[in-house]
């Protein structure tokens, strides 16, 4: 009989506190070990999941057969390289790293040692179990909005990765043919780095897609409006509910699918599916979540103020 596969998480936060929940939930998984900097909060999380606790990181290490990055975007590559450099399999929260040259780095070393590097780009997920990606069109236009109010977290990144990064992925998911243009624009509210953001994103084959973006915002709004050759897809992220006029069946009941009521649980099992080789691959690849990066830092770059 297999031995279950022994997960890591690293970061005790809110992040790697969904994270170690899904692997203490599967049978087939261990959540051998939790690590961060911040002994207290590492040993409460390793405490309420019968975890063990660690800050310092080779023990944990050792301890680990797949690991979940959650910890701050600025520290993920910093985590991540040695962990792939020790053959540790990886999901790494979105984003994959703060700079192109350290994603570059990491998808280079999981290349090297046949490792599986997913991002958790989960909302892939709920386009998968509605049918989008199975459309027989591409979308023509794209408009996004996702907003909510500040909750101090993430402020190591802009709302541009923080935020906007999801639609980026989802427009170059819909349509991957080269980006040609980025335009974009940033405020500063809270700092240092931009709070509100719009962009437009120019795809060589015409698709043009809007975005708006704000962690400063009154309230919470999150939708996605499509327009294909045959109609529009109006999706509400916050409802979980969209309106199609397209030619195109999409599924209704999305919901009552396992991706549609928990998308991140649904893409950590993809993840371990593709380390068991049970999958070609995982939902995102690190080669997709570098260009999503490359993309997202050319906006993030002009939405400095």
């Amino acid at each position: 009989m297999n031995q279950p596969l022994r997960a890591g998480v690293v970061g005790a936060g809110v992040f790697g506190t969904f994270h170690a929940r899904k692997y203490a939930a599967l049978p087939e998984v261990q959540l051998a070990a939790v690590y961060d900097p911040d002994g207290a909060r590492a040993r409460a999380l390793a405490a309420e999941l019968d975890s063990h606790a660690y800050i310092e990181f080779e023990p944990f290490l050792h301890a680990c057969d797949v690991i979940t990055v959650a910890s701050p975007a600025f520290t993920h590559a910093e985590v991540a390289l040695p962990a792939l450099d020790a053959g540790r399999h990886l999901y790494v929260e979105k984003p994959i790293a703060i700079s192109v040259e350290e994603a570059r780095a990491m998808v280079m070393l999981a290349r090297r040692d046949d490792l599986v590097l997913a991002v958790g780009h989960q909302e892939r997920e709920v386009f998968a179990a509605m049918g989008l990606f199975r459309a027989p069109e591409k979308p023509v236009r794209l408009e996004a909005v996702r907003n909510g109010p500040f909750n101090g977290r993430c402020r190591d990144v802009s709302a541009v990765l923080d935020l906007m990064v999801h639609d980026i992925d989802l427009a170059l998911t819909l349509d991957p043919s080269p980006v040609a243009q980025v335009q974009a624009h940033g405020v500063v509210t809270v700092g240092p780095h931009s709070d509100e953001a719009s962009a437009e994103i120019r795809l060589e084959d015409g698709l043009v897609a809007i975005l708006r973006t704000s962690r400063v915002a009154e309230g919470r709004e999150r939708w996605m409006k499509l327009t294909y050759p045959s109609g529009e897809v109006e999706i509400d992220f916050l409802t979980h509910q969209f309106r199609n006029t397209t030619s195109f069946h999409l599924d209704p009941n999305f919901n009552d699918t396992p991706a549609g009521r928990d998308p991140l649980g649904a893409s950590v099992k993809d993840f371990l599916a593709a380390v068991r080789g049970e999958a070609d691959r995982p939902l995102v690849t690190g080669e997709e979540a570098l260009r999503v990066l490359e993309t997202t830092l050319a906006i993030d770059r002009l939405a400095q103020p």
